[in-house]
């Protein structure tokens, strides 16, 4: 059983790890396998001393420097790493003598993000859409190969498939590591933003383990969300996906109690609500929808979403949201990129629009229509012992609340449905 110390150590990796693993890809040239290794061996390395020694006060500088120190060992012994050993030696020995503060600095593009630069090499266009988010969660976020799995919604195998082919094809490739310019800026920029909404998800909801939300991958995937609407600063999109991020961020200190414990929406303080954030958001949002009407388009899912989020933000209360507008904007989101978790969600706005009866028969119907995709996902039990339960009849929902149990990866969300599920009976 891990104890505290290495639950520590974990945290702080977690935390370090996209920006570990994207500087030593800058040092070893964009090979991406390589700097992982690297950076697992720098964890190695934290788990053997940290224990006695203590966690240092700059941790990520102490695992970047390990890391550099054993790529330059990597290099005297690794074949594949022979034509780029004079050129690797240098950098890493020259930021070396510089010391720590040499590793926080930016790169000389105009970007000068490290971790920027390390989401387009993952979203390189030689690689799947799948590999592409794959890659990017386990390279950029940390994320093990279980939670990816989690997150697609497939086999372990097949997603450590995906990832190891990815690797491969970037290398094979010879991949820039940097940001693209134009015309190809543009081509990979949908991938880029699917990435970013995938790396803020798993942090706002973790998939699996002991912990309800991840906030460093939030705050990671609403850096490079900012970055990006600087960068492309007239794409709609990006600013509809920093609003989304942005007001979904501004309720992360009321969605847990001190212990953990996981906070349904319609039972949090709103007062705990982060104002500035949601502010933020509406900003967004309104330059996300100036934006769409210079090009004179229609709204994509990220502004639509962003929408959605932006009519709980602006209610004081939950009796004072509009679901009549949350409705429509779902109607126009299924009719953009159609879903049975589209659908999932209309069902809920639905069911407090027009009462859990109507809700009820949309998530039936959709478990007839959408019987394979849905299959296994939690949230379709425990939306359904939601309207149940509404619908006072409660021993259907706790017997939905159990199967939604069974169904989770993650350990706080079992146990606030069974905690549910047993308050039925009282």
């Amino acid at each position: 059983m891990m104890n505290e110390t290495q639950r520590r150590i974990e945290a702080v990796f977690r935390i370090e790890w996209a920006r570990l693993v994207a500087g030593l890809a800058r040092f070893v040239r964009g090979d991406l396998g390589a700097a992982e290794e690297l950076a697992q061996d720098a964890l190695v390395a934290a788990l053997e001393t940290w224990p006695e020694d203590g966690i240092p006060r700059e941790p990520g500088a102490w695992l970047m420097q390990v890391a550099k120190n054993r790529a330059l060992k990597r290099i005297d012994r690794q074949k594949r790493w022979e034509k780029k050993e004079t050129e690797i030696t240098r950098v890493l020995r020259d930021r070396q003598e510089r010391g720590a503060d040499a590793i926080e600095e930016a790169a000389d593009d105009d970007v000068g993000d490290d971790l920027l630069r390390l989401v387009f090499a993952s979203c390189h266009p030689s690689l799947s859409a799948e590999s592409r988010v794959a890659l990017t969660l386990r390279v950029v976020s940390g994320l093990t190969t279980q939670e990816i799995a989690c997150a697609f919604v497939i086999p372990e195998t097949t997603a450590a498939q995906r990832i190891v082919r990815a690797k491969k094809t970037l290398a094979e490739s010879g991949a820039a590591f940097e940001v693209p310019r134009g015309k190809e800026l543009a081509e990979r920029l949908s991938s880029v933003l699917e990435v970013v909404y995938f790396v803020f998800n798993e942090g706002y909801v973790a998939t699996v383990g002991g912990d309800w939300m991840r906030p460093a991958l939030c705050e990671d995937a609403l850096r490079l969300g900012r970055i990006l609407a600087e960068l492309v600063p007239n794409e709609a999109e990006v600013h509809g996906l920093v609003a989304l991020m942005e007001i979904q961020a501004s309720r992360i200190g009321a969605r847990t109690l001190p212990d953990g414990t996981p906070i349904p929406l319609f039972e949090q303080s709103r007062a705990r609500w982060d104002r500035f954030l949601i502010e933020r958001g509406l900003a967004a949002l309104k330059r996300g929808e100036a934006a769409l009407h210079g090009e004179g388009g229609t709204p994509g899912e990220y502004l639509l979403q962003a929408g959605i989020a932006a009519c709980h933000a602006r209610a004081r209360t939950p009796e004072d949201t509009d679901w009549r507008r949350i409705v429509a904007i779902y109607e126009q989101l299924a009719a953009t990129t159609p879903s049975p978790i589209v659908e999932l969600n209309r069902a809920v706005a639905i069911s407090f629009a027009d009462g859990p009866a109507a809700g009820l028969a949309i998530i039936d119907e959709l478990a007839k229509l959408f019987a394979g995709a849905l299959e296994g996902y939690h949230l379709v039990p425990a939306v359904r012992a939601d309207f149940l339960s509404r619908l006072g009849r409660r021993d259907e929902a706790r017997a939905e609340l159990e199967r939604a149990a069974s169904l989770t990866k993650n350990d706080r969300e079992r146990a606030l449905l069974l905690t549910r599920a047993a308050a039925t009976q009282n």
